[in-house]
């Protein structure tokens, strides 16, 4: 296993070597998503770079206040996707994205539904990006791509974990383009990511997965 070292001097695990991901041709139809610190920007781009009708349900947890705002109106801007801030139980379609509302975790369920709990705050933030990825894993298992993007701390990380343990394929954003690289540098630490990716390369990746298709690997940018 290759090691690097992060700006901190703590060392990051690199994915393993790769020719392609998804050459098993699963449709990869179940998308979650999770950033914090610079998440705005990204999102942005991320969702514009989404093509119209992509069959695939992405569920987004972005770390913000309890307050209500506007946020799923400033990131759908550019989305050809609709982009839904659920407030209770909700069906889940694809070519939809699914935000967490403020102060509410964003769990997928069987029978294609999310749900909205205001269970406890994990990393010390609700909505948080771990019961996403969790509730993803067990329900759909290897339908589902979990993807970290710019943000501080560890959040995120155990979900990862969880979804490759489900056989899910597990995504980051290349931390030398991250605003705050932490996150996406911690899914290096601890978890063997199928790959990394600049948020402008995502866009078509995730698209590629959900129709089945192989893409080839990327590795991470040696720090």
């Amino acid at each position: 296993m290759p090691w690097s070292k992060a700006d901190n001097g703590f060392p990051i695990r690199l994915p393993r070597p790769r020719t392609a991901i998804n050459s098993e041709g699963i449709k990869r139809d179940v998308v979650v998503i999770g950033a914090s610190a610079g998440g705005v920007m990204a999102l942005r781009e991320l969702f514009a770079a989404f093509p119209a009708g992509m069959p695939a349900a992405v569920g987004v947890v972005l770390h913000r206040s309890a307050a209500p705002g506007e946020l799923a109106q400033v990131l759908g801007r550019r989305s050809a996707l609709p982009v839904i801030e659920p407030a209770g139980r909700t069906a889940m379609k694809q070519g939809h994205i699914y935000l967490a509302p403020p102060d509410h975790h964003l769990l997928f369920e069987t029978g294609r539904r999310l749900a909205i709990r205001r269970g406890p705050r994990e990393h010390s933030t609700r909505p948080a990006v771990d019961p996403l990825f969790r509730s993803a894993a067990e329900t759909y298992g290897r339908r589902v791509v979990g993807i970290l993007l710019t943000g501080c701390g560890e959040d995120g990380v155990s979900g990862l974990i969880a979804i490759a343990k489900a056989s899910g394929l597990t995504l980051a954003q290349d931390p030398e383009e991250a605003y705050m690289p932490s996150m996406p540098l911690n899914a290096l630490r601890y978890d063997d990511v199928n790959g990394v990716f600049r948020i402008d390369e995502l866009g078509p990746v995730v698209a590629a997965l959900a129709a089945g298709r192989e893409i080839p690997a990327r590795r991470a940018t040696r720090r």
